[in-house]
Order: structure tokens, then C-alpha cells, then sequence
């Protein structure tokens, strides 16, 4: 391979960070090597793998302010933000190191045989390959589990946040963690494509784009390599007639704005039904000119710049391709006079669902109201995508809160709060927003071998006198 170069930038300033140089071949074949010998003594000790995640997390905490700030550099997510996700890392770490011999212990079941049992044992190495929104978070909500369970990990980060995932490996190396079991690579595209060819990699998981997804996964299975894909997302943020306007309206701009919008969850396409569209569109748009743009740095920045120059550009078209055919603009539309790639936090109203604000995957600060005249119509509306990673619902009636839920085709419902990721609960979603899951028990089982056992005939136990 030739030896190729690449850098990051700083979207706030436009100022480059970095350069890095792609690894060779060889170079990850090492690591990969060394990943698959590490394992055999790695998936031995449970009581040192939870020892070890426990250190991390105590680490990664001390070092949060600094973290915090290679991460608002490399992508321009606001410090404040940054901080909150380290945390929860930690946590995440901590919640598995407390729960993961639970969710491995061995299940006994009935059959014909003297003894029937199951057990889940660890796969081998997985190769990771994740984004740049949540360059901590994407990386260790997969980590956690995959190591409690006795994998080993490779990681490759996304080329924008490559000192966000050679942090992660420091930190590692920093508690002790035997050398192999985690690993980060440098590289663009090519390398991911070695690292799921490599014939040591036993599984792959991927975070990313949907038209990135369906290659990984092709290239993956190809091998017979068990896949994980979390992909896109279109999350519906649906506003009933009985609906607590207040709180809807705050977890809008929540849902809608957290990391400029640049998020799988976040809430991107609003059905809001006729009887209350007028406060709600009232109060959102209020919360929403309150937000502080500005320098991610600063700790009282809410909205910081988009992650390049092509999400900025790719946004403002979409804005104003839905503006073009009948969208109507009620705060922002246009990128923010300074340096750095800033857009100024848009609401649209009166979107159809056929417009490309509604039919495309938008990362970034623009939230599309739609109208409709009932619940069954939201309903209907949100499930017209190819997406179905989440959905957020607002009702103050818990037997309509039971029906749409189960109504919504998604991975996720969240009533009366935004989607988020929680440790303790499944994440993943169907259609072409991906398929497994990962975090809690069912992050676990992903990447194991789910082990029938049954014992026949008279077994004798033998007792050994000394």
C-alpha cells in the first residue's frame, strides 16, 4: 500500500490539526495478530476483565476536561456536550463491569437429557469501524460489552476524529490493559476494508452511513463474518392533541438540535397534529432563538459549527430545495458570516413528506414541522421512510401511548422524552437504519457463540481422594 496522508481540520477555525499517515498492511496485520493471540488469555478471567473496565472508567473521567476539548476541536461538538458523553462512557464501562457475568451466566433448560444448558462464550477479535458525531460514545457503547464478554477489539475511528480514537487506546495503555486487547489503526477507507478482510477478525461493526453500511455488510458477509450495522436514522417527533405543549416544545429542540443535529437519533421529522400546531410551532421556534451559537469551547455554547464544509452544503440545499417547493421558513435558512462551518438553526413549516428535508437523512441544525390532523396521520406519515432507528412521542394518555408506540416502526419509542442511548436498554433499529442491537444484554449476545449443551447416559462424577 502506498504510504498516504491525511488531515484533520478543525471545523470552527478551518485550521488544521493534524496530519496522519495511513498505516501499512502489514502494519495492521500485526495488530490484528496480536488481537487474536491476546484473546485466549483475555476471555479467561472475568474478575480482570471487570477490573480493568472499572480503571477505565475511573481514568477516563480524570481525564474528561482534555477529551472534552480534542473532541470540540476535531468536529466542533460544544465542550459542555463533550463532557456529558465522556460521563457517560464512564458509566457505560461501569454498568458492564457490574452487569456482565450476569447477562454471560450459563442458562439451564429442559430437555430429554440428564443435562441441558447454554452458554454464551466470546467470539474472538472484532473489527470496529465508527463515525465522528459521537467519536467516545459510538466507540465504547460497543467496546464495553464486546470486551466484558472476553473479545479482543480493533478500532478504526472515522479519518475526522482520528485523536479521539488514539485517545481511547491511550487511555487503555495508560491502566495496563495487556497489550492487544484493544488496539486503535490510523487510516482512510482502505484501511477498513483490510480490517474486515483480515482473516483474523472474526466479526465486524459498523457505524455510519447506509450507502458505507451496505458495502461493509456485503464485504463482511462475503466472508461469512457476523455483521452488526447501526445505520441512519429519520426519527419521527410526534405531538398529540392532549400533548403537554411546554415539555414537547423543550424536548424539540433538544431532540432536534444536540451536536448541531448531527446525530442518528435525533429528532428530524415533526408531526404535529392541527389542534395544537400553532403553539407548538410558537413555543419551539421561542426555545429555539434562545440557543447560543458560538465558539465549542466555550462552555455557554449550545449550537457549535456542522462537522465540514460538505454537511454544510449538503444542508443549506436541502433547505432551500424544500423552501422551493412549498416550505415555509420560520427561523434561520442561511450559514452564519463568520469562520468556520456555522449554520444558523433552521424551522420549517408546512413540509410535505415528499420534500427532501423530510426524505433525506439531514445532519444538521433543521427541524421540518408537518401538520397533520391526527394521530393514525402522524402515524402513517412517520412510517413512510426507509429508516426506523427511533421515534419520540409526546400524549398525556397512557392507553394511546401503548397503541402508537406499538403502532411506530422502529427499533426505539421513547413517550414524553427524546431518544436517547441507555446502557441498560436495547439499541438498533430495522429497515435501512441497520440490524442487531448493541448495549445491554442484547449488545452482549451479538458478539458470542450462543453454545447448546446437553449431557446423555449415566454420568458418573469421580471423586479423586489424595
Amino acid at each position: 500500500m502506498l504510504s498516504l496522508k491525511f488531515k484533520t481540520t478543525n471545523p470552527a477555525t478551518e485550521e488544521i490539526l493534524n496530519e496522519y499517515e495511513n498505516m501499512t498492511f502489514e502494519e495492521i496485520s500485526n495488530i490484528i495478530l496480536k488481537a487474536k493471540r491476546s484473546f485466549p488469555s483475555w476471555k479467561e478471567n472475568y474478575k480482570k476483565r471487570a477490573d480493568y473496565l472499572y480503571a477505565f472508567a475511573n481514568q477516563f473521567r480524570k481525564n474528561k476536561d482534555n477529551l472534552a476539548k480534542v473532541a470540540s476541536q476535531e468536529m466542533g461538538k460544544p465542550v459542555r456536550e463533550a463532557k456529558t458523553e465522556i460521563e457517560k462512557c464512564a458509566w457505560t464501562m461501569e454498568y458492564f463491569a457490574d452487569n456482565g457475568q450476569v447477562f454471560m451466566t450459563d442458562e439451564i433448560i429442559n430437555t430429554d437429557a440428564r443435562k441441558s444448558f447454554i452458554t454464551f462464550e466470546p467470539l474472538g477479535v472484532i473489527g470496529s469501524i465508527m463515525p465522528w458525531n459521537f467519536p467516545y460514545w459510538q466507540a465504547l457503547r460497543f467496546a464495553a460489552p464486546s470486551l466484558i464478554a472476553g473479545n479482543t477489539i480493533v478500532l478504526k475511528p472515522a479519518s475526522a476524529t482520528m485523536q479521539c480514537g488514539l485517545e481511547i487506546e491511550k487511555i487503555f495503555e495508560k491502566i495496563g490493559l495487556p497489550s492487544g486487547v484493544f488496539r486503535t489503526i490510523v487510516g482512510n477507507s482502505s484501511v477498513a476494508e483490510y480490517l474486515i478482510d483480515a482473516k483474523n477478525v472474526n466479526a465486524v461493526t459498523f457505524t455510519g452511513s447506509v450507502p458505507v453500511g451496505s458495502k461493509v455488510a456485503q464485504r463482511a458477509t462475503y466472508q461469512l463474518k457476523k455483521t452488526v450495522l447501526e445505520l441512519g436514522g429519520s426519527d419521527p417527533f410526534i405531538v398529540c392533541a392532549d400533548a403537554n405543549i411546554d415539555k414537547a416544545a423543550a424536548g424539540a429542540v433538544k431532540g432536534r438540535f444536540i451536536n448541531c443535529g448531527q446525530s442518528c437519533i435525533a429528532s428530524k421529522r415533526f408531526f404535529v397534529v392541527k389542534d395544537v400546531a400553532e403553539k407548538f410551532t410558537d413555543k419551539f421556534v421561542e426555545n429555539t432563538e434562545k440557543l447560543n451559537i458560538g465558539d465549542p469551547l466555550d462552555e455557554s455554547t449550545d449550537i457549535g459549527p456542522l462537522v465540514n464544509l460538505q454537511g454544510l452544503e449538503f444542508i443549506d440545499k436541502v433547505i432551500h430545495d424544500s423552501i422551493k417547493q412549498g416550505a415555509e421558513l420560520l427561523l434561520g435558512g442561511e450559514r452564519i458570516d463568520r469562520k468556520g462551518y456555522f449554520y444558523k438553526p433552521t424551522i420549517l413549516k408546512n413540509v410535505s413528506p415528499n420534500m427532501p428535508v423530510a426524505e433525506e437523512e439531514t445532519f444538521g441544525p433543521v427541524a421540518p414541522i408537518t401538520i397533520v390532523e391526527n394521530e393514525l396521520e402522524a402515524i402513517k406519515f412517520a412510517n413512510k421512510s426507509e429508516f426506523g432507528l427511533g421515534c419520540s412521542i409526546w400524549t398525556q394518555d397512557l392507553d394511546k401511548a401503548e397503541r402508537l408506540s406499538r403502532l411506530v416502526e422502529s427499533g426505539i419509542v421513547t413517550v414524553n422524552n427524546v431518544v436517547v442511548s441507555d446502557p441498560r436498554v436495547p439499541f438498533g433499529g430495522i429497515k435501512h437504519s441497520g440490524f442487531g442491537r448493541e448495549l445491554s444484554k442484547y449488545g452482549i449476545l451479538e458478539f458470542v457463540n450462543i453454545k447448546s449443551i446437553r449431557f446423555y447416559d449415566n454420568l458418573i462424577r469421580n471423586h479423586h481422594v489424595e
